[in-house]
């Protein structure tokens, strides 16, 4: 990959490599855009085959961040952190002080926050480091039953426009991955008398949600066998590409995972075979609008009213993407690129504060 030209052709700001031989901290943190306010994303701790495939993730993720903020009305621009390493190996006290540290010394410009592979308790150690941070235990804390509720009303939105009913009772929902979101998301599905499948590659997972909810679970390398009403990928991003697609049996596809399209025409090839596709970054943006509540004054209740706006956003997509004939995908990175350029335009005049 030639970095400079990929971000060029994107929009990016910064790319910004980082290492602490203490602790063997390796990671990279990017921020694409601050048009409308300091990049936030979550910093995602992964054991990644090579540093290309990371800096991959990282641009796609930071990217996706910008997108998400700017649909779900946030003062927010796009960044994302990924660290590289075994996530079972690495954690102490030490890492992620001195991880804290490189976001303190891009002096407010990125937002860190829990994401894949972080929590809590390592948020808590960071912020030792830098005021610029969310999701704190003592604030908002996990984020993850609010990504949950944010997709369990795209979800609604999604019936809604497939079905002529917004209600789950009885579909069909397979969930790909029952993490903290996946966990959450079930909970709400089995609440509505939804019927649940499962899937996860971690079986102390699957153990934990099968203890607890009644589930179907459907082995990892079988779960495009069986048709479904709802899909509903909450593990890593790309599910949707030429090997997945032929296998599709089910109408609509709404998950918290990011960047589920491996390529943005294969948005296009699941709207040519009738599937409709409530496009991640909006339906997965809850535990950002949560989050994003700390900086402005945390009220849970005001972010879970805003949550659940997800449903009218998710609506206004598809009545967009019917009106000029392009895919949900299209029209919510038209919605994004709208507010981000009106913006841009209201600050081009000079005004002291």
């Amino acid at each position: 990959m030639n970095k400079f030209d990929y971000m060029a052709k994107y929009g990016y700001e910064q790319l910004v490599y980082f290492y602490d031989k203490e602790t063997g901290l390796k990671g990279i943190i990017c921020i694409h855009d601050t048009t409308l306010g300091p990049a936030l994303g979550g910093t995602r701790l992964w054991n990644y085959a090579s540093e290309e495939e990371a800096v991959e993730d990282v641009l796609r993720l930071a990217r996706g961040m910008t997108y998400k903020n700017a649909v779900a009305g946030l003062n927010l621009g796009g960044g994302k952190t990924v660290l590289i390493g075994d996530p079972d190996k690495v954690k102490t006290e030490a890492y992620w002080r001195a991880f804290g540290r490189y976001v303190q010394s891009l002096n407010g410009r990125y937002i860190t926050a829990e994401d894949v592979n972080t929590n809590t308790n390592d948020m808590d150690y960071i912020a030792m480091e830098t005021s610029h941070i969310t999701g704190l235990e003592k604030t908002s804390g996990d984020p993850s039953p609010f990504t949950a509720l944010g997709v369990y009303w795209g979800m609604r939105a999604s019936c809604l426009e497939m079905y002529g009913s917004n209600e789950l009772k009885d579909k069909k929902v397979l969930v790909q991955g029952v993490g903290q979101v996946g966990y959450n998301l079930v909970k709400l599905l089995v609440q509505d008398g939804a019927k649940v499948f499962i899937s996860d590659i971690k079986q102390e997972k699957i153990d934990r949600v099968t203890r607890e909810f009644p589930v179907t679970v459907v082995p990892f390398n079988e779960i495009f066998k069986g048709s479904y009403d709802i899909f509903a990928p909450c593990a890593m991003g790309a599910i949707i590409n030429d090997e997945t697609i032929p296998q599709f049996k089910f109408k609509i596809i709404c998950g918290s995972a990011n960047n589920v399209l491996k390529e943005e025409r294969h948005g296009v090839v699941l709207q040519n075979k009738g599937i409709l596709y409530a496009p991640d970054y909006v339906v997965n943006a809850g535990g950002v609008i949560n989050v994003y509540q700390e900086i402005i004054g945390y009220d849970s209740q005001e972010a879970t009213k805003k949550v659940k706006k997800i449903y009218d956003k998710v609506l206004d997509i598809f009545k967009i993407s019917k009106e000029k004939q392009i895919t949900p995908s299209q029209a919510a990175n038209y919605l994004a690129e709208e507010r981000i350029r009106t913006i841009r335009n209201v600050r081009s005049n000079y005004i002291k504060r």
